[in-house]
């Protein structure tokens, strides 16, 4: 499992944290770690005694590793770098399991493939790893890898997986090898599928004190044949010729990591009897199996998948106010790079959605990419003991009509009020963002969400950072949407008017509007009995009366008074 190969190379960069250390005092520091150690505790304790995986490993990894760089930060001792001592079993390994150096990218890659010769790629089959020892054509034992030194008796579960030979001849009669084994499937598709948990399925089968039924589908696939033929290919055939047929199968020669990559990504979208998470690529040429060690497997390296989801850090979280008054929930997250794009943020939702996901500065959560690559939060893997959430902002009453004016509490939604005009299906004011609107607002102190009709270039070329030329510009700008027709300025105001019943108003003055009853607005498609008392309390309230007066006094079509 990916958290066994993690320890045995922690310090090689396995895993990617946070670098930043928390701004805590020593008393809250302790009691973080405190409590993160009891958890990581407790699922190491299902998962070693039990057979239990609780959480997945990319969690448990991330999680060890923010407990290091915690004990880093606050001069605590440094957590060993091997497994816990659970996972220790009572069986030594004829030859020890070194691990595989995970290598982040191509460039990584090509550069370890300099310094090597003859070289195999293979996939990185997702199981749990075992030694096994025949003796005179019979299989001896089975090893589960523990902490790659010794490990559990797994022989008599071996012995009940049909697809291990219990016997063997020719040159694998006196043999050790490691292998791993891996839930058997038919076309799984990796990049579709993803891991379908088949790593927790298979540690548990083995793990339980009681035979599993899915011992039956169990396969291994032999990556390690310590001291076994020198090259390749006869290493392959041999096994083969004993019933390992998937060594053959899958082992591919590979000359530069551009080839590693073309392998990578055809096993990544292509029909396998097995799980994969990436690659592994191994030099043909091995040490002899008396100098293996945990963590000194130099001839032997993965590049993984680009994983689905990442686990990353809450740095902070903000409150966002939309033009009718919402408040929606964004966290601030520490970067974390997803299929080539840096997510720094996600959007929880409502106010209600956050109290329910409970997530506070601190926490750690997972993230993937949703559709058209949107940031999605996935779950809350871990949460700090101390709780400093910030105070949402108190929603305005009547929010549908509020913020029409500038005043106290009103300066978020009254920008997402300004911004909401510059949208190309309402006055087209594009390239004016929100952080535009602020300046404005600042220098010129609208009173109200229309008060820019009013200005003229020189005063717009006394907004710091205006250049003369801009003022003008923006100024010929603001007098285009004059002329623009009736119904994107009703979408400027905010009528609360469906798109459909929108496009077939035949009004076309809001002297028309105001006149209308409930029935007359239910004869509009999408408005019923509601919709229609919320259009007339809408129409004729008083702060939304005075901005279509001053409309009229602007010219703008539709809202003029005729003369008598």
């Amino acid at each position: 499992m990916i958290r066994k190969a993690c320890w045995l190379l922690a310090g090689l960069g396995c895993f990617s944290v946070q670098a930043a250390c928390p701004d805590w005092p020593l008393s809250r520091a302790k009691e973080e770690m405190a409590q993160l150690q009891a958890q990581l505790k407790r699922w190491d304790e299902a998962y070693w005694q039990k057979g239990e995986s609780q959480t997945s490993d990319a969690v448990y990894d991330q999680l060890s590793a923010q407990l290091a760089l915690w004990r880093r930060c606050f001069h605590h001792e440094t957590i060993p770098a091997l497994p816990p001592a659970l996972a220790r079993g009572r069986l030594p390994h004829p030859v020890p399991h070194t691990g595989v150096r995970k290598l982040s990218d191509a460039n990584e890659l090509n550069e370890w493939m300099r310094q090597k010769s003859a070289l195999w790629v293979q996939p990185k089959v997702d199981g749990v790893a075992v030694t096994l020892v025949y003796r005179s054509g019979l299989l001896q034992q089975a090893i589960s890898r523990g902490d790659g030194l010794y490990g559990e008796d797994w022989t008599e579960k071996v012995r009940r997986i049909p697809a291990i030979p219990h016997k063997v001849s020719g040159a694998l009669e006196n043999s050790v090898l490691q292998g791993e084994i891996f839930w058997r499937r038919n076309g799984h598709q990796q990049k579709a599928a993803g891991g379908i948990n088949a790593r927790a399925l298979v540690a548990g089968a083995m793990m339980r004190r009681e035979a599993s039924p899915l011992l039956g589908e169990l396969d291994v696939f032999i990556w390690a044949w310590p001291d076994g033929p020198a090259d390749m290919e006869s290493r392959a055939t041999a096994l083969a010729e004993a019933g390992f047929t998937l060594t053959r199968a899958w082992t591919k020669p590979v000359a530069t990591s551009k080839e590693v990559a073309q392998w990578r990504d055809r096993w990544f979208s292509s029909p396998l009897p097995f799980v994969t998470d990436g690659v592994v690529v191994r030099a043909e040429k091995e040490p002899s199996g008396k100098n293996w060690q945990p963590g000194q497997g130099n001839w032997v390296v993965a590049w993984k998948y680009p994983p689905v989801k990442q686990i990353t850090t809450v740095n902070s979280i903000r409150f966002a106010v939309g033009r009718t008054g919402k408040v929606s929930v964004v966290a601030e997250l520490e970067p974390v790079l997803l299929d080539d794009k840096w997510v720094r943020r996600t959007n929880i939702g409502s106010v209600s959605k956050w109290e329910q996901w409970d997530i506070a500065p601190g926490d750690s959560v997972a993230v993937s990419l949703a559709g058209r690559g949107i940031p999605r939060l996935d779950e809350v893997v871990w949460r700090v003991a101390k709780r400093d959430k910030p105070q949402p902002p108190v929603k305005q009453p009547h929010a549908a009509v509020s913020c029409f004016y500038a005043s106290a509490g009103c300066e978020a939604q009254f920008l997402a009020r300004l911004a909401w005009l510059s949208q190309k299906s309402v006055l087209d004011l594009n390239g004016l963002g929100e952080a535009t609107w602020q300046q404005l607002h600042r220098a010129q102190h609208f009173e109200h969400l229309f008060s820019w009709l009013a200005l003229t270039p020189e005063a717009l070329s006394q907004t710091p950072g205006f250049s003369p030329q801009r003022a003008v510009q923006l100024w010929h700008r603001f007098s285009f949407t004059r002329k623009l027709p009736f119904h994107r300025w009703l979408k400027a105001l905010g009528l609360p008017l469906p798109a459909n019943a929108l496009r077939t108003l035949p009004d076309q003055s809001w002297r028309e509007l105001i006149m209308r009853n409930e029935a007359s607005w239910q004869q509009l498609p999408g408005v019923g009995a509601g919709r229609a008392r919320l259009l007339i309390q809408f129409l004729h309230h008083p702060q939304v009366s005075s901005l279509a007066e001053w409309l009229g006094k602007q010219q703008i079509t539709g809202f003029t008074v005729p003369a008598l």
